[in-house]
């Protein structure tokens, strides 16, 4: 997969946000429902591409756990 995913995935989340520009035309309150769904998709994405991110390239290496003792 690789850092690629990232921006696939970044691709669609900033075409979620733009719909959610036009979506909520006859709602009450169209400006708090548009900035909410807008950070929260922003939020979730970051929050996904850092702990993928994370994983992909880890700061430090795994250790093998090879030496445990049995009892």
């Amino acid at each position: 997969m690789g850092g690629a995913l990232v921006f696939w995935v970044g691709v669609v989340t900033v075409g979620i946000c733009v719909g959610a520009l036009f979506a909520f035309k006859g709602m009450t309150d169209p400006t708090l429902w548009r900035t909410c769904s807008v950070l929260s998709v922003t939020c979730c994405y970051l929050m996904w591409a850092i702990t993928y991110l994370a994983q992909l390239h880890p700061l430090i290496i795994p250790k093998r756990d090879d030496l445990r003792i049995d009892l």
